[in-house]
């Protein structure tokens, strides 16, 4: 249902929900910031929903975490979470790693960034670059590992 959810600075909290149907978050995300009608289906939380929140157990998401210190540090940081994310789920995706793998190999990677080449403040260029280099990188340290 929350698609998306954050923190404003005075403590207020914003959140894009819908039903479970990535169609409207991603036509959020490309049309950002307009709005344009659509025919999906739409959520009424009036019918019998409910939400509910508990807290989250580090331990079985790791890689909330790194998406939390790629938030904070900000800079190319996102972007090679984003990149080594991809290469690992798509290796887990084909069976050449274990799903649990995935938040080490983009730890790892993060890591190899913030000692490199990190970019405080990135241009498009600069993000296009490091999100190769990261892509590259965990390709190459997998195939290390023999996936």
């Amino acid at each position: 249902i929350i698609h998306s959810m954050v923190e404003l600075k005075d403590g207020s909290q914003l959140a894009q929900l819908g039903l479970c149907d990535m169609r409207l978050p991603i036509q959020h995300a490309l049309l950002y910031p307009r709005r344009l009608a659509n025919s999906f289906p739409k959520l009424n939380l009036t019918q019998g929903g409910s939400l509910s929140f508990n807290p989250v157990n580090p331990q079985l998401f790791p890689a909330l975490e790194l998406a939390y210190t790629a938030g904070k540090q900000g800079g190319s940081l996102p972007a090679v979470l984003n990149a080594a994310n991809e290469v690992a789920v798509q290796f887990f995706l084909e069976g050449r790693i274990k799903f649990t793998r995935i938040a080490s190999i983009v730890s790892q990677i993060m890591g190899e960034h913030q000692k490199e080449n990190y970019a405080a403040a990135p241009g498009l260029d600069e993000i296009l670059a490091v999100d190769s280099w990261a892509r590259d990188l965990t390709r190459k340290y997998l195939a290390k590992e023999g996936h």
